[in-house]
């Protein structure tokens, strides 16, 4: 399957920093990429872990980054928030909540075992209410969420989209390409296909 064909979403809670360091990644490969959050708001590290920041997700990356630069500009300059909400405002305006996209996609890939079942949830709603149905592999690798660990889940969720793009028919070749993943990462794949 060509990437230009491939439709793929990249999801994790909050559209900041795992989804959205793969979204960057893949884009520049050339995939026709697109990230989402599941959470029902957009939660960033603040002065400390027990005062997170929360935003919703129709607060523009731009006007985060300048919230926080306001805030204590050394200190989300130091932990990276500011760098990542830089990089998040050069991709797109906003973060974007799973739940109310209409897109449909070949290929969802998560980044942690909560947003795989929220995502498997939202599936399952939307197939009760609508007649097209669309295949849709769901795909979850476990990646912390910290900056170091993105990058390394941003390269490995790439390989595992190149090896996808190869095969002729992805319904049918799929589950070779998540075995043999599997066994070259060393990590559990979950995975499971839905007509939504």
């Amino acid at each position: 399957m060509n990437s230009k064909r491939l439709k793929i979403a990249v999801v994790c809670s909050s559209n900041q920093n795992r989804s959205m360091e793969a979204h960057s990644f893949l884009s520049k490969k050339g995939f026709n990429v697109s990230s989402f959050g599941t959470g029902n708001h957009v939660k960033l590290p603040g002065s400390s872990s027990d005062k997170p920041n929360i935003y919703s997700f129709d607060t523009t990356y731009d006007e985060m980054y300048k919230d926080l630069y306001t805030r204590d500009p050394n200190l989300y300059t130091q932990n990276g928030i500011l760098h990542m909400l830089d990089r998040n405002r050069r991709i797109k305006p906003k973060p974007e909540q799973f739940q109310k996209s209409t897109e449909k996609f070949h290929l969802i890939i998560t980044c942690e075992e909560r947003v795989y079942d929220e995502i498997i949830a939202e599936l399952n709603r939307r197939a009760l209410t609508e007649t097209y149905c669309f295949p849709t592999h769901v795909i979850n690798i476990d990646i912390m969420d910290n900056h170091e660990d993105a990058t390394i889940g941003a390269f490995m969720i790439c390989d595992i989209c190149t090896l996808i793009e190869k095969i002729d028919d992805i319904d049918c070749d799929i589950e070779d390409i998540i075995l043999g993943f599997e066994k070259k990462s060393r990590r559990e794949i979950l995975h499971d296909v839905f007509f939504a």
